[in-house]
């Protein structure tokens, strides 16, 4: 008898052991974003170590060891920066400075490596930032070090990009060409028998002039389907737009309709609001969002991620439908999907909280020319891998008034 009372009591602390498991953080009352699970809800996110443990209404507060009120906030998965820049390019910035505090957790670093200098990065940089960090290798083995450099023609080895990318597969999620100032296709032409060779895409940013000898339509001829032009909404790197007619050129629809996809990379001069807006009035939105960010772009035109996405719900595209494609859509491009860029249970706890303001506010393009818009994005709180990296308005801590004595430290 006494072994029987035994044996259920052990069978009723495991279910009650189960019953009140234990988050290390909770996530209670906020509007949760999560296309890749189609849920645009008031729910609660619970965080076990460094992954999401559950994601529903109502999770007792008392399962939690930190409880955050997150009402009237907006909970997303981390961003997913494209086009960043990080390592090798004069205006390269730390990610934990410029990219936590934005609510964006992972970041592509955009060219700044090519096969030479790629150890370097990872060593300096990926293995020492808190943010998780890919790269586009760039075809040119020296990377984004100046003009001579992404020039030389015989330094852009697909066979050298393609080999150091096998070393490294989990880092490097496709080849970046840039800023080639030379007659012709050699350099885009390289960098996509660089992506053939390793299987992977290839994102393009080049100039569009008379005397490079060079026109967009070429251009997405020679890439594949799964590749990406940045900096679609400038008027020098990309013919979105008839300049007569302000309407999406038939050929770019075709691309798009063949696969090629078409990123923002705001940056510091490659995106103009009347682009924008007359591209988004043509039904011709970006499938991802990105920043372009560098020491320039991050103060005059003040490109970050919840910046950029707020210049886009001003020309009308929905809240959903812009952290779709700062999250699952990028995470799908350099195939780290459906590891990143959700909140599905059981996927690593990277989590950005924003509030959704609204007034008046100002905003500028590459041009800068402002533009007055209704709304704006702001980073409220960031977790990185189930730690708490950034809480602009120090919503996981108590009350100074309710937290009990502070240990005053006396005058020496």
């Amino acid at each position: 008898m006494a072994h029987r009372v035994a044996i259920a009591l052990i069978g009723l602390l495991a279910a009650a052991s189960g019953f009140g498991q234990t988050y290390d953080i909770l996530l209670k009352g906020g509007r949760v974003i999560d296309p890749a699970n189609r849920i645009d809800a008031v729910m609660d996110v619970a965080v076990a170590g460094d992954q999401i443990a559950r994601v529903t209404r109502d999770i007792p507060s008392e399962q939690a060891k930190r409880v955050i009120d997150v009402t009237g906030y907006i909970v997303t998965p981390g961003l997913i920066d494209l086009h960043a820049h990080v390592y090798g390019y004069s205006g390269a910035l730390w990610p934990d400075d410029t990219q936590l505090t934005t609510g964006t957790t992972t970041v592509v670093d955009c060219g700044g490596s090519g096969w030479r200098t790629f150890d370097d990065f990872k060593k300096t940089v990926i293995d020492r930032t808190g943010t998780r960090v890919f790269a586009f290798l760039n075809i040119v083995g020296k990377g984004m070090v100046g003009e001579q450099a992404e020039n030389d023609v015989a330094d852009m080895s697909p066979e050298k990009t393609a080999a150091k990318m096998a070393e490294y597969p989990d880092l490097i999620v496709g080849i970046k060409t840039a800023h080639f100032a030379r007659k012709g296709y050699a350099a885009v032409e390289r960098a996509v028998e660089a992506g053939k060779l390793s299987g992977k895409p290839v994102i393009i940013d080049m100039r569009i002039t008379t005397e490079y000898d060079r026109t967009t339509q070429r251009i997405f001829e020679i890439m594949r389907p799964g590749d990406l032009r940045t900096h679609s909404y400038s008027d020098h790197q990309v013919e979105l737009l008839d300049r007569s007619t302000r309407k999406i050129h038939p050929f770019v629809r075709e691309a798009r309709r063949r696969g090629l996809l078409f990123d923002v990379g705001h940056g510091n001069g490659s995106f103009i609001f009347p682009v924008a807006s007359d591209a988004m009035k043509d039904d011709f939105a970006p499938d991802t969002i990105s920043t372009d960010l560098h020491n320039s772009s991050i103060f005059t035109t003040k490109s970050d991620m919840p910046n950029v996405i707020s210049k886009f719900l001003h020309f009308g595209m929905p809240l959903g439908e812009a952290i779709e494609k700062s999250t699952v859509r990028p995470a799908k491009v350099i195939r780290k999907f459906p590891e990143l860029g959700t909140l599905g249970e059981g996927r690593v706890a990277d989590i950005a909280v924003f509030k959704l303001q609204e007034g008046l506010f100002g905003f500028t393009d590459s041009r800068l020319r402002r533009l007055l818009a209704t709304r704006k994005l702001e980073a409220a709180l960031t977790l990185r891998a189930g730690r708490l990296v950034f809480d602009q308005d120090g919503l996981a801590f108590p009350d100074w008034r309710s937290a009990g004595d502070y240990e005053i430290i006396p005058a020496p």
